[in-house]
């Protein structure tokens, strides 16, 4: 190589467009590593306070009263179960309806952009909102008071936005030229949307669905105005839905601020329980994304 060439080549890399360059990759960097940090921070302290505890009793046992050492969170994690399942028997049929007329019959007209603006504000909401909202919707006025049902609606007005936002989004992806085929061939359009656009747009779907509950199951707040707590076992019956429920995140509410190590050991516990619970429904989102839409 040339001394010419050599010379330009320095030149060429110590130039403001390559230092620049080299400036913000490196704060790029900086910002991964800011956000990485509180995140491994978090699981590191959950997963070494709450491992030491799990074992066969924490999934069998109801929680010890208050002191004492022996017992679990068997009814809280059945309780979550419930709570959770009834918001997604609520939000999951509303959420893909609503965004099959968003994408599929509105034509983007006045009234669906209004939804689309409502949807995002919803988003948006604080969840202790949405608490306050289902507390004076069917505790307050006495419908069903404090009860897994007054629950599992705070916890769908959470999951809604999302639901309908992804499946939306799902159903956009979904190329044009197969409704038409579809309809080119006979068939009508709501038989388009069933056996071919919704299949389609399938793994999208169960995306926004999973991503939902993710967020709804670490909820505290709209469940402490609604399901409130109990430490006795669930009862799953119709008229079992009608009363205080136990739930993971208010029973780490609970023990984490009582002085007493054995139930703060405890809430450490179920902190760790809802973290797997996060990620074995992130890893499901994960794993529906393989599949690609048409």
């Amino acid at each position: 190589m040339s001394t010419l060439s050599i010379g330009s080549l320095k030149k060429k890399s110590s130039s403001p467009r390559v230092i620049l360059g080299s400036v913000m990759t490196g704060l790029s960097a900086l910002c991964l590593i800011a956000t990485l940090v509180p995140l491994i921070a978090v699981l590191y302290f959950v997963i070494v306070q709450g491992f030491s505890r799990l074992n066969f009793d924490l999934f069998t046992q109801l929680p010890p009263p208050p002191g004492l050492s022996e017992g679990g969170l068997a009814n809280a994690i059945i309780g979550t179960l419930v709570v959770v399942g009834i918001a997604v028997i609520i939000a999951v049929p509303i959420g893909v309806l609503a965004a099959v007329y968003l994408s599929e019959f509105s034509n983007n007209n006045k009234f669906a952009t209004s939804i689309r603006f409502a949807t995002n504000v919803l988003s948006g909401v604080p969840s202790i909102i949405a608490g306050i909202f289902a507390f004076g919707l069917l505790v307050g006025s006495g419908v069903v008071g404090f009860s897994a049902i007054a629950g599992g609606v705070a916890l769908s007005v959470l999951m809604l936005p999302t639901i309908i936002r992804t499946t939306d989004e799902a159903l956009k992806i979904v190329p044009q030229e197969i409704r038409w085929a579809a309809l080119g061939v006979g068939a009508y359009k709501y038989q388009t949307v069933i056996k071919i656009v919704l299949p389609a747009a399938l793994p999208g779907i169960i995306t926004g669905v999973t991503l939902a509950i993710a967020r709804a199951a670490g909820e505290t707040a709209p469940l402490i105005f609604t399901a409130l707590f109990s430490n006795f076992w669930p009862n799953v019956s119709v008229q079992g839905l009608k009363e205080p429920i136990a739930t993971l995140s208010v029973l780490v509410y609970n023990f984490a601020i009582l002085p007493f190590k054995p139930q703060q050991e405890l809430a450490w516990a179920g902190s760790l329980i809802l973290v797997f619970l996060v990620l074995g429904t992130s890893i499901l989102a994960r794993l529906a994304t393989r599949r690609k839409i048409y």
